[in-house]
């Protein structure tokens, strides 16, 4: 199945059918926002590295996901999924995929429960501007729409209180969005807090005056400690976008270490089945074909070699596993990583976890060390595996080209 193929398909027929049944009220659920839900579709798709057949039923899914709008608003989902499966079913998509990607659309009905990644992803990249600077231009449209495709329009206020209500009850569900989306939707949330107040004081202005005429020490009050909470978040932003960093960059180290664990598997499971190959099919039939003796021994040494590299990068290296109070005091240990303290007893290491947290620069410095660490682990990794796949390919072939040669000049004639 050319599935690359197959969502281009899908993408012409989904931009085909909003030229021809585009409804003018869905100022919101339009081809602009289907093609932002499938961009970011593929950007979360893509973080996970999902295979090729995945990736067609996150991106397909995203493409149906709303065109149901445009046939019943109330339902849309199943009608969506409908539109999806009877294009997909004559592009002779397996039952399988079509059953996914039905998943898929229905997992965006509210309130969202994804089960698979999949799933999850597809439910992210809807709800993607929650946590974007967009957010209160797609909120404005939505509130449009909403009063169009109803008739009945809903007062600024009445709306913030339920997108407050929406926002704070919704939950991300990829580690990736989390990560890069819920600071700043926090700041949305706050945002339409204070929009909100602004318009309740304005329209109790009257209660207000009296309220300060009669206590005027206590409004000051409220006005300081307002002032102090907004001094608070200007202090707490950098210290999230900080921990943000970190966690980003330790994710990113950790997929990159994976994927050189499973780059080594692939280099020795494919070096294995070589030699396994070579001795028990090759060898013995060697004195009857001393010609391929020399070629013979240079494969088997090369994959040989690979092996040995690849099971040099992912094989573990222990420290010692204990530190001392002075370690802590002097904020040289790094207690994040286990091979720091495994042999230490329980109470040192609650004795330095305590003084990590109780000190932001033994906490950074710590986290710091713990980057740098892994950057020098994956480091020494990546220079183990090219190495090995040097070997192994340029290995291959010299193997080959020995093959050859040995069996076009010396077939049938004594080495010696």
């Amino acid at each position: 199945m050319n599935y690359q193929q197959l969502i281009k398909q899908v993408s012409e027929h989904v931009l085909a059918y909003y030229k021809t049944h585009g409804d003018p009220r869905l100022v919101y659920h339009d081809k602009k926002h289907t093609e932002s839900v499938v961009a970011r579709a593929t950007e979360i798709a893509n973080h996970y590295q999902v295979n090729d057949r995945d990736y067609f039923v996150v991106v397909a899914a995203s493409w149906f996901h709303d065109t149901g709008y445009m046939v019943d608003v109330n339902n849309h989902e199943e009608k969506s999924a409908e539109l999806a499966l009877a294009f997909l079913k004559k592009a002779g998509l397996p039952e399988e995929d079509m059953a996914d990607v039905k998943g898929c659309i229905m997992a965006t009905r509210m309130p969202q429960s994804p089960l698979s990644l999949l799933e999850k992803i597809i439910c992210d990249a809807d709800l993607y501007n929650l946590g974007t600077d967009d957010f209160f231009d797609t909120d404005k449209k939505m509130r449009k729409e909403t009063a169009t495709l109803h008739g009945v329009e809903v007062k600024k206020p009445e709306w913030w209180r339920k997108s407050i209500a929406f926002l704070s009850a919704h939950q991300y569900h990829t580690d990736y969005c989390q990560v890069l989306l819920n600071n700043t939707k926090r700041k949305n949330i706050e945002e339409l807090k204070r929009k909100l107040a602004k318009v309740q004081e304005k329209d109790s202005n009257d209660q207000a005056v009296a309220r300060i005429a009669l206590v005027p020490v206590v409004t000051d009050h409220k006005a300081v400690k307002k002032n102090k909470d907004k001094d608070n978040e200007k202090m707490e932003e950098p210290k999230k976008g900080i921990e943000t960093m970190f966690r980003i960059t330790s994710s990113n180290h950790q997929r990159l270490s994976d994927m050189a664990d499973n780059k080594a598997h692939i280099m020795i499971t494919v070096n294995s089945i070589i030699l396994s190959a070579i001795i028990s099919l090759v060898l013995r039939r060697l004195s009857e074909n001393e010609f391929l003796v020399i070629p013979t021994f240079i494969l088997l040494s090369i994959s040989l070699l690979a092996i040995t590299f690849s099971i040099l990068a992912t094989r573990p290296s222990i420290p010692a596993g204990v530190f001392t109070r002075e370690d802590v005091d002097k904020k040289t240990v790094n207690l994040l990583f286990f091979g720091n303290f495994y042999k230490a007893t329980l109470e040192e290491y609650t004795y330095g976890m305590e003084k990590m947290m109780d000190d932001k620069d033994f906490l950074y410095g710590s986290l710091i060390r713990d980057v740098y660490a892994q950057g020098v682990v994956l480091g020494k990794k990546y220079r183990l595996l090219r190495i090995a796949y040097n070997i192994f390919m340029f290995g291959l072939i010299v193997s080959v080209l020995a093959f050859i040669v040995s069996s076009a000049f010396f077939a049938g004639k004594p080495i010696l």
